[in-house]
């Protein structure tokens, strides 16, 4: 390449035209995916630790998914908010077929058929210790645990769920999971497996916003991922990929953007990543403080996604950033 004075790599940047004409990623509301928290309560609550997300009703999760059709946002991803003294040690109301969840797919299924819905499978937002598996003398039960997420898949599949995301980090769930979705003819229902997820402390707000963060005993080292590593997330991934997930996903977001392209260049499958509470609330309370400007670190924290080389973001944002991006 020819040098400076020559060279001006300043000729392009000087006019908004010439700047996106020669823009190498785009972001549309096609690349985000509406992280929403729905609730059994009979009215809608804010979440305190995340200004701007509200738990909603079944009928205010019905007219978000309207919403989600309106901005063109592809799908929505549902998380439960539990009443506590429904829960207890086995996640039982996991798998009720006539629980909230359930309600949920089906109310927004019935409003916005055309909006993909995404589930959430653990046992977290349903058990009284707060942990994603079951517990047995201090240890999470691998084999046992996967035999409940199982249940809990056919249950979000027949309700009218479209993907099943696996968060838990068991060994094996998604070779188990695919195995019980086909045998009971859900073969078109897709598996997004939250395949490198790492034990963050990113995700306090969330666990506010389901209610387990009070329940939570202990940590969620032995299952979630070391955030010191990179390796070993491609080999969660390749596993998963092998056992039949269609799409992977990382998680936290920011922080793990390498993990992002490493995944991505290594794999060529269709590679989510997730901004998780912890991103959204600092970008958020900065920009209370009139720190940053909240609007313009917001876009560019999601362009960054695709920047490293995601095909879609799980984020809280998703319906204020399409609203700017659709003008």
């Amino acid at each position: 390449m020819a040098q400076f004075p020559t060279t001006r790599l300043r000729r392009m940047r000087q006019h908004d035209w010439s700047r996106r004409m020669m823009r190498e990623n785009t972001l549309t509301p096609d690349d985000m995916v509406w992280t929403l928290v729905v609730t059994d309560k009979a009215h809608s609550e804010p979440v305190a630790s995340m200004p701007g997300v509200t738990r909603l009703t079944v009928a205010d999760a019905a007219k978000a998914a309207v919403e989600a059709r309106s901005l063109g946002i592809p799908a929505i991803a549902v998380f439960p908010h539990m009443d506590a003294s429904l829960k207890d040690a086995h996640g039982s109301q996991a798998d009720n077929p006539d629980g909230l969840v359930a309600q949920a797919i089906k109310a927004m299924k019935d409003a916005a058929p055309e909006v993909g819905i995404i589930c959430d499978v653990a046992l977290d937002p349903f058990t009284d210790h707060g942990h994603d598996g079951l517990i047995e003398n201090g240890v999470i039960l691998n084999d046992a645990t996967v035999e409940r997420l199982c249940s809990q898949a056919l249950t979000q599949a027949r309700a009218g769920c479209d993907v099943i995301a696996p968060s838990d980090m068991m060994d094996g769930r998604v070779g188990a999971i695919r195995a019980a979705l086909d045998g009971d003819g859900f073969q078109h229902v897709m598996i997004l497996s939250y395949a490198a997820k790492y034990a963050s402390a990113f995700y306090g707000p969330y666990r506010d916003a389901i209610g387990s963060a009070v329940a939570l005993k202990g940590d969620k080292k032995t299952y979630q991922m070391d955030p010191a590593n990179t390796d070993e997330a491609l080999r969660e991934v390749e596993l998963d990929i092998a056992e039949g997930a269609d799409m992977v996903m990382v998680k936290p977001g920011l922080p793990y953007l390498d993990i992002v392209a490493r995944v991505k260049t290594a794999f060529a499958l269709p590679t989510f990543v997730f901004q998780v509470s912890g991103e959204y609330a600092m970008i958020e309370a900065a920009a209370a403080n009139g720190w940053i400007d909240g609007e313009r670190a917001m876009l560019e924290s999601l362009m960054a996604f695709k920047r490293a080389g995601a095909d879609g973001v799980l984020t809280y944002f998703a319906p204020r950033a399409a609203k700017i991006l659709n003008g």
